[in-house]
Order: structure tokens, then C-alpha cells, then sequence
């Protein structure tokens, strides 16, 4: 299902944080959502998901404005996996975690169904936490804990998928795995990512936000120019597409940053 952002406006405590941002990501696309830390980023996905109201503007998951729909039937349509964000988690085993999924599926006497208990084990079984279902999550490393909470968002079966630094904490193979997952979804996704090398794999597409602004918007290779790099993230780099159709970015030597770039310290 297609998401469109349309001139979105978000103030808070009466300070603006994110001026006139639109983007769009087709059905099925996977679209990254980067800049750098206070750029406005999670309180964009925060409007995305329904947690915020914007001030102006609006957010369309398929032809609907998101806060036209009843609670229930926004999360029917989007699944958020935020940062470890579980709540009191102790003593629950994992498959108690991605059942929750369903919630949004429970009619007025909140049971479980067929239909419920097929997502959820279908869920289980494509994020590969078969072993880890009787497990307390509270046990699990943070690699698993991040594959149960794509495997609750699977359960849910939406149609739009919401990440929030899902990747952050975990080591490089993690990180590959639960990048894999995503991409065999088939599930449009809208997903911030403080590291831009993945981004650069992970992506059809990038927008860049900086000061609560989109800088530029588009495939991979047109976003991640040198000229970009530099001013908004403050590092010497180009990217390029190699023979594996991996696209990849190349760092210049030392120094890295750029004296007095925003949010960078010079060497």
C-alpha cells in the first residue's frame, strides 16, 4: 500500500520540528529516512503511525488520511517497530509477544481466532524465533529481541511497515539478517537509519531530512551525492554501484569530517 506525506507541519512545546515535508513510498518500496541526530526523524515516523498529530498537512496510507481512520483500523494497516520499545516485558515468553500483534484483529471479546493463531506462528516461523518462543523475552540478546518485535509486526499483517532504528545495538551479521527479513516482506517501509551504508543497501530510495526539512529526496545514487554527504552529514564520500549491484559508499582519508560541519566535530 502506498504511504504519501503531504506538506507536513509538527510543532511541539510551540518550537516547529518538522516544515512542509512530503514524501512518498510506493507499494512495496522500502524508503529510507536519514540525517543527522535533531533533524526530525522519529517525530516524522511518529505522525506516520498515528502517535502524533501534525499541525498541518497530512499522511495518507493507500487513499485515507491516517487520522480519519479509527485507531483500530490505522493499526490494521500500520505496524511500528520502535527502538526496544515492549513496555513491562518480564515473565512474558516470546510467542506472548508477537500474539499482541493481533490486537488490533480482536473483535469485542478480544479471542484468538484460527486466523490469529496462522499469523502469529507464520510470523514466528519467517523471523526464525521458532527456538526462542517459551524463552522470557526479557532473556533475549538484542538481536533476537529485535527480530520478535518484526515478528509482531509481522503478526499484525499490515500493509505499511514503520522502523525506527531497528538495527541500532546489534553487530554486523544481526544486522544483516533482520535487513533481509525486511526486504523479503514485500512490505511497503518507511525506515529511519542512522547508518548510511546500510541505508545504501537496504533502500530504493532516500530522504534526507536536515532541521526538520527534506534536502533531497530520490534512488540511492541521486541522494547520496558527495555534495550532500558533506553539507548535511559533514564527511568527505562518494557512492557507487559495484559489479555485486551493491551500492556502496567510499570515505575519503583522514581527515573525515569537515572542520565546523553541523554535527560534527573537526579532527
Amino acid at each position: 500500500m502506498k504511504l504519501t506525506v503531504d506538506r507536513l507541519h509538527i510543532t511541539l512545546d510551540r518550537t516547529p520540528i518538522l516544515h512542509d515535508v512530503s514524501l512518498e513510498a510506493g507499494k512495496g518500496d522500502i524508503v529510507g529516512l536519514i540525517g543527522p541526530n535533531g533533524s526530525g526523524k522519529s517525530t516524522l515516523l511518529r505522525a506516520v503511525y498515528r502517535a502524533l498529530r501534525p499541525a498541518g498537512g497530512v499522511v495518507r496510507v493507500g487513499d485515507d488520511d491516517v487520522w480519519t481512520l479509527s485507531a483500530r483500523t490505522a493499526a490494521r494497516r500500520t505496524a511500528a517497530v520502535l527502538q526496544d520499545a515492549t513496555g513491562n516485558t518480564t515473565g512474558l515468553p516470546v510467542a506472548e509477544i508477537v500474539a499482541l500483534g493481533r490486537t488490533p484483529h480482536h473483535g469485542l471479546l478480544g479471542r484468538d481466532g484460527t486466523d490469529d493463531r496462522q499469523a502469529v506462528d507464520d510470523a514466528i516461523d519467517r523471523c526464525g524465533v521458532r527456538p526462542l518462543a517459551e524463552r522470557d523475552y526479557a532473556s533475549l540478546s538484542g538481536g533476537e529481541r529485535q527480530r520478535v518485535l518484526l515478528a509482531r509486526a509481522l503478526a499484525q499483517q499490515p500493509q505499511l511497515l514503520v522502523l525506527d532504528e531497528l538495527t541500532n545495538h546489534l553487530d554486523i551479521r544481526a544486522r544483516f539478517e533482520l535487513l533481509d527479513l525486511i526486504r523479503a516482506t514485500g512490505i511497503t517501509t518507511l525506515a529511519v537509519l542512522h547508518d548510511l551504508d546500510l541505508a545504501a543497501r537496504l533502500c530504493d530510495h532516500l530522504v534526507v531530512l536536515h532541521e526538520g526539512i527534506v534536502v533531497t529526496a530520490g534512488p540511492v545514487l541521486d541522494v547520496l551525492t558527495p555534495d550532500v554527504l558533506s553539507e548535511v552529514f559533514g564527511v568527505r564520500a562518494t557512492t557507487s554501484r559495484h559489479a555485486d549491484g551493491v551500492t556502496r559508499i567510499t570515505y575519503a582519508a583522514q581527515p573525515l569530517a569537515l572542520p565546523g560541519a553541523t554535527g560534527t566535530t573537526a579532527p
